[in-house]
């Protein structure tokens, strides 16, 4: 490979997804190619986005969130590949060299590509639905965010589960003849990227959460509480 096909610049875009992925686990593990996947410690929380820059080679990075705010000293940096342990990032005569993490520290996703065991429930959120949910958890101090069916609706509603007393802020979001129970914690529902989605969920507590600008999903695991009739 031609030292130009190892070097590159990252998109806005790109960037923003990176700074993202580093909110769900501060290591990455990126692959050869066109995608970045990421996965929570917990592994609860897997992402994976299609970006348009191709990434000539495998390699690690421990603290994603210092690598991008590196990159912030930069104008219009340009990442070069070439070297075998580091990334050099260079932006007219400044250059820093930024050496690769080893792979076997990180905690990356599998390999094999997820799939819902199932799709049970299907609606949209509409661009800044997530922002408001995750605000009103923050001001009135709840800890969840449950989808409920009941009633031929779909709500999302923040709440304390465990308190019938507690405060509650729902959005009505859909439509639907069935009557189910998906809780979330609100932690994890914070991690995606603001904007609009579509939304699946399985009765198998697993949900995907797809970006309707970016090409861009995630994969979420609901509590075991949750209930599907």
């Amino acid at each position: 490979m031609k030292l130009k096909d190892k070097t590159m610049k990252l998109s806005e875009n790109t960037l923003t997804i990176l700074k993202n992925f580093a909110g769900i686990n501060q290591s990455i593990l990126v692959k050869k190619g066109n995608k970045l996947r990421t996965i929570s410690i917990a592994k609860n929380i897997l992402s994976e986005a299609e970006i348009l820059e191709e990434f000539p080679r495998d390699f690690a990075i421990y603290d994603l969130n210092q690598f991008l705010n590196g990159l912030s000293l930069h104008q219009d940096p340009n990442l070069d590949f070439s070297g075998e342990t580091h990334i050099t990032i260079r932006d007219g005569k400044r250059r820093v060299k930024y050496f690769y993490a080893d792979p076997n520290v990180i905690v990356s996703p599998p390999e094999k590509q997820i799939k819902l065991p199932s799709k049970d429930v299907c609606f949209q959120l509409e661009n800044g639905v997530t922002e408001r949910l995750v605000k009103a958890a923050s001001v009135y101090q709840l800890p969840d965010i449950s989808v409920i069916g009941e009633a031929g609706v779909i709500r999302l509603v923040v709440r304390d589960k465990k308190n019938n007393t507690s405060n509650e802020y729902s959005i009505v979001v859909g439509e639907t003849d069935s009557i189910f129970t998906f809780n979330f914690k609100v932690e994890n529902l914070n991690k995606i990227i603001s904007g609009a989605y579509d939304v699946v969920l399985s009765q198998k507590l697993l949900s995907q959460f797809t970006n309707t600008k970016y090409n861009l999903s995630y994969w979420i695991a609901m509590e075991p509480d949750s209930t599907f009739e």
